[in-house]
């Protein structure tokens, strides 16, 4: 197993974590870290990132995650997998607008890809269904 292995593996881990350390994430990435997110689209900076995955530990914070594929190639790690739980807490939108928990389940395939330089990650992409999380937890109109 390669760093970028390494290091995507406790990122997952750190995330589905009861309780999620900040500090944790937040040491898994360079301080200029970008991610690209479906909803949000670009995130800059290490701090910027973990208040993001911070809103969606905070809306499903008992999260499991189900590795489907992992892949390392060179100084990269993708893997393909089902975030699963309850929305228990507030949904954070774009617009910083929060919605209510539903308490519904979400069972979401994505696929994260992370580059790692020097035991961090620089850069992270994160690809999901949002219509079908919207679906599951109730928010779309019906057809």
């Amino acid at each position: 197993m390669g760093e970028a292995r390494a290091v995507m593996d406790r990122l997952t881990e750190a995330m589905t974590t009861p309780d999620p350390d900040t500090k944790v994430i937040a040491d898994l990435y360079a301080e200029d870290a970008v991610a690209i997110t479906p909803d949000v689209g670009e995130v800059r900076g290490r701090d910027a990132i973990v208040e993001y995955l911070r809103t969606m530990t905070d809306s499903v914070p008992e999260a499991t995650y189900t590795s489907l594929h992992k892949y390392e190639i060179g100084d990269t790690a993708i893997d393909e997998g089902i975030f699963s739980g309850r929305n228990t807490g507030p949904i954070l939108l774009p617009t910083g607008e929060t919605l209510p928990p539903t308490g519904k389940e979400v069972s979401i395939r994505g696929v994260d890809i992370a580059t790692v330089r020097n035991g961090r990650i620089e850069s992270y992409r994160l690809y999901y269904d949002q219509m079908q999380f919207l679906d599951q937890l109730g928010l779309l109109p019906d057809a």
